[in-house]
């Protein structure tokens, strides 16, 4: 996928990031969620499990080493955080909210992601990933600031730090790439 593309997607999911409740959120069980929690336990139920796969994707086609060890970081770091976000669902009794645009969009990168190699992938994974922790740290800032249900809100809390730091990896990820060029470590695809 071409890096103005997958970003152009990221792109596109942040209004949703910032609190803007989709269509769907108008159907939320309001006795149990407000519209921004709703929106966050949405966009958090598929987004953790897209940083999973598309974290195992990285671990196996990128050229860098850091840049391997970046996506071995957002696989493992990524598990609790969707086992704890099911835990707090299971508690409330609430099922997540199916979201078949951003799931089809997920699904999107990911494909095309599959389809890239070389440097165009390790270009497209790092910028989307910059893209994705922005967006995704917006998502919990917002959900910290605007939720109304505690266990979420906390949830945000203790998640926040942690996608910071990933956004801040990403960043150097991407300035290094920048310079690196034909520098970086390689190893061959098996």
């Amino acid at each position: 996928m071409s890096q103005i593309r997958y970003l152009a997607v990221a792109l596109a999911l942040l209004p949703l990031a910032a609190g803007i409740a989709d269509a769907g959120a108008q159907t939320a069980p309001t006795s149990l969620l407000s519209a921004v929690d709703y929106n966050f336990i949405a966009q958090a139920n598929l987004g953790a499990p897209f940083q999973i796969d598309s974290g195992r994707l990285a671990e196996s086609k990128a050229l860098s080493s850091n840049l391997r060890d970046y996506a071995h970081l957002m696989v493992v770091s990524h598990i609790p955080v969707v086992n704890a976000l099911n835990t707090i669902l299971q508690h409330k009794g609430i099922t997540a909210p199916s979201e078949p645009l951003l799931h089809g969009a997920y699904d999107a990168m990911l494909a095309s992601l599959k389809a890239e190699h070389g440097a165009a992938f390790d270009r497209d994974y790092v910028n989307g990933q910059v893209e994705y922790q922005k967006g995704n740290a917006a998502l919990f800032r917002n959900e910290i600031q605007n939720g109304s249900d505690p266990d979420l809100k906390q949830f945000a809390r203790q998640t926040l730090p942690k996608i910071e730091d990933h956004l801040q990896r990403a960043l150097k990820l991407a300035q290094d790439g920048k310079h690196a060029g034909s520098a970086s470590k390689t190893h061959k695809p098996s």
